[in-house]
């Protein structure tokens, strides 16, 4: 397990259709609700033998993004569980599987750092349903505007306390809405004023992450959340814009959460997977599982102000 300066958490909790899931509308995460069971059917959780751990999202049929920081073990100590809700009352749709290989990102050095980001390969694949679906993957060319509404999702801490913030049973996947905010706002927030537990040096938000929150607060990401989706809409289509990666306490004023970026690790992932699940040329700025299963319509970027270039 991790060790956490109390205060500066790692998100690391102690012990959508087509295969690229297209919009469902649904409008503890800190300051969020309860979601509708199957609205983010890539959400999993990560077991270390019975504890939930992190989040992490289904991208194909044997292959899940969470963060490196969730993986300090040996590959055997963790494993899977895909078509979760509420975490104290397993569903019928539940498919827990053991883990192949976990490949951290090479650049990754701790929490906090760049490069907070994991490729999990499962021992087997896995069969899609209602509540089990991947999401799509945004191309190394997209960028993500600032104030964009976007979503995060898993079953971490409910509150910004240390102590009271335990999700309570029976532990029902949470849901909260953030806007994005770049990275030199964010910079310029994280500069304001100090808490005791902020991370070293100024400007700790590096070129391959983004924020997501408030100034004042109330809404974030918690511990528990690591590794799990931070999703946007974009047209018709669900994308995966960055993975939930470190934060100076919960949903603080002038420390929104911190997230690892997709884009620039689209080439990275690419690598690992099959070759039907890479990128193709019939979409623009999006890829998924197949052509014909990220939605057509998909072809601008999401401030909507211009194309972006042919993938391959």
């Amino acid at each position: 397990q991790t060790t956490e300066t109390p205060g500066f958490y790692s998100l690391f909790s102690p012990p959508f259709s087509s295969a690229c899931e297209q919009p469902m509308e649904s409008p503890r995460i800190v300051g969020g609700n309860n979601a509708e069971n199957g609205a983010w059917p890539w959400q999993v959780s990560i077991r270390e033998g019975s504890n939930h751990i992190c989040g992490g999202s289904l991208i194909a049929e044997s292959w899940v993004v969470s963060a490196a920081h969730c993986f300090n073990g040996n590959k055997s100590v963790y494993h899977v569980n895909l078509g979760e809700y509420q975490l104290q009352n397993p569903s019928e749709n539940l498919v827990s599987v053991s883990i192949k290989e976990i490949y951290h990102h090479p650049s990754y050095t701790n929490i906090s750092s760049s490069g907070d980001i994991a490729l999990v390969e499962l021992e087997r694949a896995v069969s899609f349903n209602e509540v089990i679906r991947p999401i799509c993957l945004p191309a190394s060319s997209v960028e993500f505007p600032a104030g964009m509404e976007c979503w995060v999702t898993g079953w971490g801490r409910s509150m910004a306390e240390r102590d009271l913030g335990s999700l309570e049973a029976p532990k029902t996947l949470q849901e909260v809405q953030v806007p994005l905010i770049d990275r030199d706002t964010c910079n310029n927030l994280f500069n304001t004023s100090s808490y005791p537990d902020d991370p070293q040096g100024t400007d700790p938000i590096k070129q391959d992450m983004i924020c997501a929150g408030y100034p004042e607060g109330e809404k974030d990401a918690c511990q528990g959340d690591s590794g799990g989706p931070l999703v946007c809409k974009w047209d018709n289509a669900w994308l995966l814009a960055g993975v939930v990666s470190w934060g100076v306490e919960c949903a603080r004023p002038n420390r929104p959460g911190v997230y690892i970026l997709l884009p620039p690790y689209a080439d990275w992932i690419q690598g690992y997977l099959p070759q039907g699940r890479r990128r193709y040329g019939g979409q623009k700025g999006v890829w998924g599982y197949t052509p014909q299963k990220c939605p057509p319509s998909v072809q601008r970027s999401p401030s909507g102000t211009k194309k972006q270039p042919p993938l391959g």
